[in-house]
């Protein structure tokens, strides 16, 4: 199963979606044009991965700032995720957060409190 790479932009975060390591990592801003277009393939690419995931899959998600389309395509990445768990691979989801962020640690929350996978809060320094 071939990775998703892409390179961060001003719009879009930075996409680092691996099969033979199971690390997934979104970082940076996601205020894409189209949401739905720039979320599909990593939704359907973990379609594929949950057919086969590995024991452990890691999840990492250090995101400065995400508008609200890109929020509903972000919570149906984990609820792939969560079909993964499901299905009893150990999924974890570390959520970083900027230290004097509250409206980014109150979305990992938000997510955490939807989804029925392991949620790390990792506070890391400006």
């Amino acid at each position: 199963m071939d990775p998703i790479i892409i390179e961060g932009t001003p719009k879009t975060p930075t996409v680092n979606f691996d099969a033979t390591t199971g690390k997934i990592e979104i970082k940076g801003r996601s205020i894409p044009e189209n949401s739905i277009e720039f979320y599909k393939p990593l939704v359907d690419w973990l379609e594929t991965y949950g057919g086969a995931p590995l024991a452990n899959t890691v999840v990492n998600i250090q995101l400065e700032y995400f508008n609200t389309s890109s929020s509903k395509c972000i919570l149906d990445i984990f609820k792939k995720l969560e079909n993964i768990s499901k299905a009893g691979s150990a999924v974890i989801i570390n959520w970083y957060y900027e230290e004097d962020d509250e409206d980014m640690l109150e979305a990992g929350e938000d997510y955490q409190s939807i989804i029925k996978v392991p949620f790390k809060m990792i506070e890391i320094e400006e």
